[in-house]
């Protein structure tokens, strides 16, 4: 690496003006490989977004991508949109704009380095291998030059990994725990061999909500690859669209999202359909990464027993020792998943506020918040379906 060689920062309003390879070079160098580690930063999972008009005008995501250059080569980038509204985060603010607001302040818009509608833990600080400080804290810096030249109340980095939120505390910024539930794979043969890890009530549990499934009256279907069909996205949207209005209002993605998707990411996707003579009446779409596979979507036209459970959770298992994945991270909230294996686990975020006595109360705010989510997850671990002996093995 040449020192004497400034950093040079651009700021793109598309990612049209980046190559593919230019930008996975760091999103997913691993990728060379096999699967990046996860798909959500890669270019083509977010021109997807863009193009299918999910982000952009009119819907408070307006993407300002950053990217780093040393001389000639481009050595990190950055998923960042400015933002007009807290929707589709997972990470929830509305409170500090609400304080903000009241104080007097304009706290949109905002600046959000994220992947789009998805709480699914990953990198956000793009950096090429060997790269790493120089590219956090060169992306750091630009963001907060960005937000004081056009005078934004802040900038967050949602669902970052732990060793990102770690550098980007050591920097300055402020760091954030939330809470969700994953399952981990520790070596299971089958799915039998998951259930001998559990308590024998919680065992007989997931048995009788296995069959109460299977027994809803159709088939159901583990579809990726090739096996994936343009019809199979017309059924998933309804259920999309479903959920999508009963949860948020207006769904953030669009129709147009899943057919450049099926062109462009088929080999990332697992849809798990529950059909009716052949008919789709339910659906999960979960996209596949390196080590992991990452619960989405979820929406039914019928209603049956236990069926959400299945196609959200326990196929989401089976998939996953099959595929030898390493854990299912599904989503954002639920304490339902604890009974079925999923266990409590820390997610990471990072803030900075322009105002400094606003982001001093933040801080204090963010400090017994920390306190809360450690006791919530040790209290919830206790809790878990596992039984005692298995605990100690792992421990």
């Amino acid at each position: 690496m040449d020192g004497d060689t400034a950093i040079t920062i651009d700021v793109l309003g598309s990612l049209s003006q980046i190559d593919a390879g230019e930008w996975d070079a760091c999103a997913c160098p691993e990728a060379d490989k096999g699967r990046p580690s996860d798909p959500f930063t890669t270019h083509r999972f977010l021109h997807a977004l863009e193009a299918s008009g999910s982000v952009g005008p009119g819907t408070g995501w307006q993407p300002r991508y950053l990217v780093a250059r040393h001389g000639d080569q481009t050595i990190a980038c950055a998923p960042m949109y400015a933002k007009s509204h807290s929707q589709g985060e997972y990470i929830f603010d509305h409170n500090w704009a609400h304080a903000y607001e009241n104080a007097g302040g304009n706290y949109y818009p905002k600046l959000q380095i994220a992947a789009p509608f998805t709480p699914a833990t990953g990198r956000r600080f793009l950096t090429r291998p060997g790269w790493e400080a120089t590219g956090i804290s060169a992306l750091t810096q630009a963001a907060v030059q960005l937000a004081v030249e056009n005078d934004v109340s802040s900038v967050h980095v949602t669902f970052c990994t732990e060793d990102e939120a770690l550098a980007g505390e050591q920097i300055g910024l402020m760091r954030r725990f939330s809470q969700q539930f994953h399952w981990v794979n520790h070596d299971y043969a089958d799915f039998d061999g998951f259930l001998a890890s559990l308590s024998s009530r919680k065992r007989k549990n997931i048995r009788k909500e296995r069959a109460r499934a299977q027994d809803f009256g159709g088939e159901i279907v583990a579809l990726t690859c090739d096996d994936l069909k343009p019809a199979h996205w017309d059924a998933f949207w309804q259920f999309y669209q479903d959920t999508g209005a009963r949860k948020w209002g207006t769904p953030y993605l669009t129709r147009a999202f899943f057919d450049i998707a099926h062109e462009t990411m088929a080999d990332d996707m697992l849809l798990c359909l529950a059909l009716s003579d052949g008919v789709p009446v339910a659906g999960a779409l979960n996209f596949i990464g390196r080590e992991t596979l990452f619960g989405r979507y979820w929406g039914c036209i019928e209603d049956h027993p236990c069926l959400h459970f299945e196609l959200c959770y326990y196929q989401a298992i089976d998939f996953a020792i099959a595929e030898g994945l390493a854990r299912v991270e599904a989503g954002a909230q639920g304490t339902h998943k604890l009974a079925r294996g999923y266990m409590p686990v820390a997610t990471h975020s990072l803030h900075w506020v322009r105002d400094a006595g606003f982001a001093k109360a933040i801080a204090q705010y963010l400090e017994g918040e920390r306190a809360a989510v450690d006791e919530e997850i040790e209290i919830l671990t206790g809790y878990g379906p596992f039984r005692k002996a298995h605990v100690e093995e792992q421990d």
